[in-house]
């Protein structure tokens, strides 16, 4: 049996023919004058005399004796009707009287006088249609035909227009057109990134001589996919492009597509298709239509793929006439190598454009040129180090340094200061951490104790392997990448204190440098038993827990670090990869903390001595932490040459 999704689809193509209309048309016109004509023709085998004088029936009174029934008709409608008959004639007479005459009649004539009367059922009605309808003039009937089906006949064709033309203002997705003339912004706007304008300026090339393309049997060309981090500038880009191109723009979100009832995205996308033919030549662009990619079938509702469906049909219309201007661009915030995509989907893109987030230098570009728009006097360039900005604000994407950089100027406003170094980093924490509150945690000094000693831990652990190579602290702090100790709360992420640090451009990590990045998580919790015993713990730690189990699932389930197969366990079934991830993930998780707690030890004397001013300050910066640091420098070489010198001697003992 077709589901509902078939039949829509069946009704809508019907009713695409010009004839299907006209006959449809035609089949209420008969089905109104047929039953106009029926209510015109009497059924009755005697005449029937209508009237619609009162007097009649109170002359009854004087008659009673030749009277042979009486009936009412319809006797709570508007116009009940009296219907009588004498015994000595052949017609029937129908008085036609106001509802309100009829009460005083039914009191002051009928039951005054004793008449007999029985109200008309419907069965004698149905034989004697005449009764009811006799006298009316054609409008009449009209009007009364359309009062009595008018509602029935409206839903229907309210019914046919929506499989036509579905719901006003849904049929565009609210896609705006724009003109080349209303794109601002060109394609130097993009700083850095010269590798993915290449790519565009390639496709650009390929647009313009479409017909060197054609003679390769290259015939796609104009099926475009961005894909990319958010913020990274692919809906910029478009609009780069149609202004070079001098095309107008048709631009629409792909979630906007789906109206909320079956088969508004493919009305929507149809109708933007049929608005771009009409340009001639003309960009649609989807932006956000990841929904999109998503394999198809995988739902029992088939009516949830019709959008899908229908975009596969479009992108491959750029073989015929109607559509060879037409030029397909979609974006995506996803792309085939980190989600399951469908493949004739894929297979429709011929030009695949990766975004990525800028690199340091770019970083430093963008930077300079988002403060560069502001007016002179505003930035204090000899007192701001873009490189240190730039280092800090790693994994932020175009549109997330432009909000730094306005962050600042509020800061700047508020405060009526200049930006400057201090000032960029201060909003690139609010823009990012959020706003921090000392107050929350200013008389609470056991948990400020706490807070402190936990941010220390870390920070210590993170510079351990360095100071365990015998680096000077100057060489450490080069290496360094810490900003802050902060023992000021922060609502956004819901902790108490935190090391604020910058981080690197480097997205291939080694083993190495993972089990670091754990360690550096595990100082914080290491700390608080170190201080405190393990059963002191706080619930402090559970961001960092949480970090660190993510990290080793990573580490143990999918990269397979610890083990020689080298197998991607998250793949196989629950039994076998849950049980080995779950053991590996414990037994690295107890190496690592054991060597975290032991290492620890050996700055015990130093986090103490440092944590009573951090309290005081509440923050400490990169310098007046290594400036602390060289203060008790040699505390800290000779607590680790000693443990270093003591575990020594414990080897050369057992092994004699």
């Amino acid at each position: 049996m077709p589901n509902f999704s078939q039949l829509q689809v069946a009704f809508k193509n019907a009713f695409k023919s010009v004839y299907v209309r006209l006959a449809l048309a035609a089949l209420f016109g008969v089905i109104a004058a047929v039953t106009i004509w029926k209510s015109t023709v009497s059924q009755d085998p005697a005449p029937v005399v209508q009237s619609q004088n009162i007097a009649e029936i109170t002359e009854l009174a004087a008659q009673k004796a030749r009277l042979e029934y009486l009936l009412i008709a319809k006797p709570l409608s508007e116009s009940p009707r009296y219907v009588y008959k004498f015994k000595d004639a052949a017609s029937i007479h129908v008085v036609k009287v106001p509802s309100t005459s009829h009460l005083s009649l039914e009191r002051e004539v009928l039951l005054k006088n004793a008449i007999p009367y029985s109200i008309a059922k419907d069965d004698y009605l149905a034989s004697h249609k005449a009764v009811m309808d006799e006298g009316e003039s054609f409008l009449d009937k009209t009007g009364t035909f359309f009062k009595n089906y008018g509602l029935q006949i409206g839903l229907v064709l309210l019914v046919l227009y929506l499989l036509k033309f579905g719901l006003p203002g849904m049929n565009t997705a609210g896609a705006s057109l724009i003109t080349p003339d209303k794109l601002k912004g060109s394609m130097d706007d993009l700083i850095g990134m010269e590798d993915i304008k290449q790519e565009v300026l390639h496709l650009e090339d390929m647009i313009r001589n479409r017909d060197e393309y054609q003679s390769h049997n290259i015939d796609k060309p104009f099926n475009v996919m961005l894909t990319g981090p958010a913020g990274t500038g692919k809906t910029k880009l478009v609009g780069y492009l149609a202004k070079r191109l001098d095309m107008p723009l048709i631009s629409a979100s792909g979630s906007a597509l789906e109206s909320g009832y079956v088969g508004g995205g493919s009305k929507a996308l149809n109708a933007l298709y049929k608005k771009a033919c009409a340009k001639g030549k003309c960009i649609i662009f989807l932006d956000e239509a990841q929904s999109l990619f998503m394999p198809r079938g995988r739902s029992e509702k088939k009516w949830e793929d019709d959008t899908a469906n229908t975009l596969l049909g479009l992108l491959d219309g750029v073989k015929s006439d109607k559509g060879q201007g037409v030029i397909w661009v979609v974006a995506s915030n996803f792309d085939d190598s980190n989600t399951e995509m469908d493949e004739a989907m894929l297979r429709r893109f011929s030009v695949k454009i990766n975004f990525r987030l800028p690199n340091k230098g770019e970083r430093k570009e963008l930077l300079r040129s988002f403060l560069a728009r502001k007016k002179d006097g505003l930035v204090d360039w000899t007192d701001t180090n873009l490189d240190q900005v730039a280092e800090i604000t790693q994994n932020l994407s175009p549109a997330l340094l432009e909000t730094v950089v306005e962050r600042a100027s509020m800061l700047s406003i508020q405060e009526k200061a200049i930006i400057n170094t201090n000032l960029l980093f201060r909003a690139y924490e609010r823009a990012t951490i959020g706003l921090t509150d000392r107050a929350t945690t200013a008389e609470k000094t056991k948990q400020r104790e706490r807070i402190a000693l936990h941010e220390l831990g870390h920070f210590f652990m993170q510079i351990d392997p360095w100071l365990r190579q015998g680096l000077s602290l100057a060489e450490v702090k080069e290496k360094s990448h810490l900003l802050k100790i902060s023992t000021e709360a922060v609502s956004k992420i819901g902790a108490l204190g935190y090391v604020l640090q910058s981080g690197e451009d480097m997205s291939l990590r080694t083993l190495e440098e993972l089990e670091r990045d754990v360690v550096g998580l595990y100082g914080g919790v290491a700390a608080e038993e170190l201080f405190y015993g393990a059963r002191g713990i706080s619930v402090g730690s559970q961001n960092d827990i949480e970090k660190i189990t993510k990290m080793l699932n990573l580490m143990v389930s999918r990269l397979s670090m610890y083990s020689r197969s080298k197998l991607d366990y998250s793949q196989l079934s629950k039994e076998v990869g849950g049980e080995h991830t779950l053991r590996l993930v414990e037994e690295k998780a107890d190496e690592l903390y054991s060597y975290t707690l032991n290492a620890i030890h050996d700055y015990k004397l130093v986090i103490e001595s440092l944590k009573d001013t951090l309290m005081d300050e509440y923050v400490l910066s990169k310098d007046a932490v290594f400036a602390l640091l060289e203060e008790r420098s040699e505390m800290i070489y000779s607590q680790l040459h000693g443990r270093h010198a003591n575990l020594k001697l414990c080897v050369e003992e057992a092994a004699a």
